[in-house]
């Protein structure tokens, strides 16, 4: 008959304690990773209720930037309507008042005329009706000077197709050709700037 094996444990052999401590300690484990789950859980339920007031906190601050952009906006857009309104009426009233210097220089140019006139009817003198005449002319044309406008007077001068406008063309042995013989009508130039070119007659060349 064969023998029993000598090591065979039974089952008075186990450490009861030993048992129970192990099971104690796998309990003990689970319970803190329940634990931790029920924590994370809670954290993660609590977020989101601080999400909405973040959010609304945000969308106040771009309301408000929004509110402040587009004041800053109609500002300045009603200061540029000002100042185009501005512009506009400085321009209208140079056009309406550009006159006002030159007139008020020209007034006394029309009172000498109107003393002309009263001592032509007055006076059979011509010497003396020609002489007030020729002063209220100097006095007229000097205005016009100040004012910058000059007198295209080119008699004897080449002839100018820039300033000239011929009339004629007649022959001069004792004048040199292409000249200025005769000025029917003096121009005028303003500041530089052609108003009226002086009509004239020119000597033709051979």
């Amino acid at each position: 008959m064969a023998n029993k094996p000598t090591d065979e444990s039974t089952p008075e052999d186990f450490d009861s304690d030993a048992i129970d401590e192990s099971i104690g300690e796998d309990q003990a484990q689970r319970d803190a990773q329940k634990g931790t789950h029920e924590d994370t859980h809670e954290a993660s339920m609590e977020q989101p209720q601080e999400a909405p007031d973040d959010a609304a906190t945000s969308q106040d601050d771009a309301s408000e930037e929004l509110a402040k952009v587009k004041d800053q906006l109609l500002r300045t857009v009603a200061e540029m309507e000002n100042v185009r309104r501005r512009a506009q009426r400085d321009v209208e009233n140079a056009h309406k008042f550009a006159v006002e210097k030159l007139l008020g220089e020209l007034l006394p140019v029309v009172d000498s005329l109107e003393k002309a006139e009263e001592a032509a009817k007055t006076t059979d003198n011509a010497d003396s009706m020609a002489e007030g005449i020729s002063l209220s002319l100097k006095l007229f044309v000097s205005t016009l000077e100040k004012s910058g406008i000059a007198i295209v007077d080119p008699l004897g001068e080449p002839f100018d197709p820039q300033l000239h406008e011929a009339m004629a063309m007649v022959p001069n042995p004792d004048a040199e050709p292409n000249s200025v013989m005769d000025v029917m009508q003096r121009g005028y130039t303003l500041n530089g700037r052609l108003v009226r070119a002086a009509k004239v007659v020119v000597v033709k060349g051979e």
